[in-house]
């Protein structure tokens, strides 16, 4: 078996840039500082751009940078169309925009329209009475006779998804934080004030959103109580999961709403949407919110970031959901981000962390659809332990210790050991770094040629070379309790990709191997056999 990879000079198929992206998620407050404050900023990432240039990426998506209490870390913004102070300005902004443009990536930012924060302006406005001009821009009920709550709805932070407001005399909904009221997106004018921030990004330059918690955007105006969720043998650590979620989300109407966004967008041009999805019917929702090229792009769920095992009938599961067919979506994949516990730590025992990471590596950049690196996830990190009087995340210390623990994939990315915070900043970051992470510095490894760097650089080197990567159908072969063996194909191209999920090794062989040749490998692979946490990639011989 060839190992080295020959590369064929072929007409490439058309596309848009976003199909087959993949796109590197930029946390701002933990990826670079600037000025010594202990809290990632705008000028910090764009000092640092080059970094996400060399790994070959289309696109950086970048986490909130609006201005926000920071309750939930800029997922509560309090003004859509500015940059908080902590991050920089809005001529920041606009200098990151033209420096990813002049080292050819496109730039995607986080549009948050189900909620704000308390402290926007709207709601201010809104909560001062029950006349103004803005009285029905969020969700507003009146108690029930006894006083409690309109109904039984729960936050997905915990305790009821209602707060009583004094000066309006009603309770106001909040899926999230108390402090993240609903906007009543089923208000044409709320739209119209959210698709007119969509417009001030697109007129900053921005390529594309990221559509944070869209199926929360609309409830069932009824305000009919949720069912008790069925029987679970888990135990569950809050009060939202005790119930369906059929009526304070995943209304009809929501697709209606994307569909203006949709035309806003496409009147830019080659812009992308993308949807974060998540829940019990987040599979009907995605592929309603990406139907038919009038809604979104594409959309992700959960399949992956909060899976405890990675295992072959998961990603044959998750992935045949997804089949190449005309009017249904495009999909969108990823293994961590911001929110969920990094994978590796999920997945592999400490010592097994180097090597899963590369055949993690290796699975994400092989599947049929955009697909999503986190920050650090180049890198091999892992998971930090965060005690709790270093935790910050809303979400862990209410439910501490039964926690997902979100800070701890949110630490700071280190660029070198030897200097003060890995390099992050030069005062004390904002969280603690990782014990282990000064050996997986962006300096240790750059110039490494083993390193987890190198390999992600070359894996994507690889897909964006290859139309059947980038485009092609997914066929599952082999989906057994530790082995996973798929192809992607496009006419004239088909790529075979081969991962041994399990500790053992086991041998697989094609049909006729002599068509086969091997491009990319990680772990040990011997005549066809891959040895524990091993795959590759062969291309056939014969076109």
């Amino acid at each position: 078996m060839n190992q080295q990879p020959a590369r064929i000079d072929r007409p490439r198929l058309a596309r848009e840039w976003w199909r087959g992206a993949t796109i590197y998620q930029i946390y701002p407050r933990s990826f670079a500082d600037s000025n010594g404050d202990g809290i990632g900023d705008l000028p910090g990432i764009t000092a640092r751009l080059d970094h996400v240039a060399s790994l070959g990426v289309d696109a950086v998506w970048l986490s909130p940078f609006f201005p926000s209490p920071m309750a939930d870390f800029g997922y509560d913004v309090s003004d859509y169309c500015d940059v908080d102070p902590i991050f920089g300005t809005l001529a920041d902004f606009d200098a990151l925009v033209a420096r990813g443009h002049a080292l050819g990536l496109k730039i995607i930012i986080d549009q948050v329209y189900s909620h704000t924060s308390d402290q926007h302006g709207w709601f201010r406005e809104s909560r001062a009475d029950r006349s103004n001009a803005k009285a029905d821009w969020y969700v507003w009920a009146d108690a029930k006779p006894d006083g409690s709550p309109p109904n039984n709805w729960q936050s997905v932070f915990g305790g009821p998804a209602w707060t009583w407001d004094a000066r309006r005399g009603q309770y106001y909904l909040h899926n999230f934080l108390s402090s993240q009221p609903q906007l009543h997106v089923h208000n044409p004018e709320v739209q119209d004030a959210l698709l007119a921030t969509a417009r001030f990004w697109l007129d900053r330059g921005v390529d594309g959103f990221r559509m944070d918690a869209i199926n929360f955007a609309m409830h069932n105006p009824a305000l009919t109580d949720n069912p008790p969720a069925p029987p679970s043998n888990g135990r569950r650590t809050r009060s939202f999961d005790f119930q369906q979620h059929i009526h304070n989300q995943s209304h009809a109407d929501i697709p209606r709403f994307i569909a203006r966004i949709r035309a806003l967008l496409d009147s830019y041009g080659e812009r992308f949407t993308v949807a974060e999805v998540g829940g019990d019917d987040n599979d009907r929702e995605m592929k309603a919110f990406t139907a038919d090229n009038r809604h979104f792009d594409s959309a992700y769920g959960f399949d992956f970031l909060y899976a405890p095992r990675l295992t072959p009938g998961l990603v044959r599961e998750s992935t045949e959901r997804w089949p190449d067919r005309p009017g249904l979506g495009w999909p969108s994949w990823a293994f961590s981000n911001h929110d969920a516990p990094r994978a590796v730590s999920r997945w592999a025992a400490p010592e097994d962390r180097d090597g899963y990471a590369r055949l993690t590596m290796l699975l994400l950049l092989c599947l049929r659809g955009d697909v999503f690196i986190y920050q650090g996830e180049e890198l091999g990190l892992s998971q930090v332990e965060i005690g709790f009087d270093d935790l910050k995340d809303p979400e862990a210390i209410a439910n501490w210790p039964l926690t997902l623990n979100r800070d701890g994939a949110r630490t700071p990315l280190p660029w070198c050991a030897t200097a003060p915070g890995l390099g992050f900043s030069s005062g004390k970051p904002w969280l603690p770094l990782g014990d282990d992470h000064a050996a997986l510095t962006i300096a240790a490894q750059a110039d490494d040629p083993d390193s987890m760097l190198a390999l992600t650089r070359r894996l994507i080197a690889l897909r964006n070379d290859s139309d059947a990567l980038l485009l092609g159908s997914m066929r599952v072969i082999e989906a057994s309790d530790q082995l996973l063996v798929f192809d992607r194909s496009v006419p004239g191209e088909t790529m075979l990709c081969a991962f041994n999920l399990g500790e053992e090794p086991v041998r697989w062989a094609p049909a006729d191997p002599a068509r086969w040749q091997i491009v990319a490998q990680v772990g040990a692979i011997d005549n066809w056999e891959l040895g524990r946490f091993a795959g590759f990639v062969a291309r056939t011989m014969d076109l």
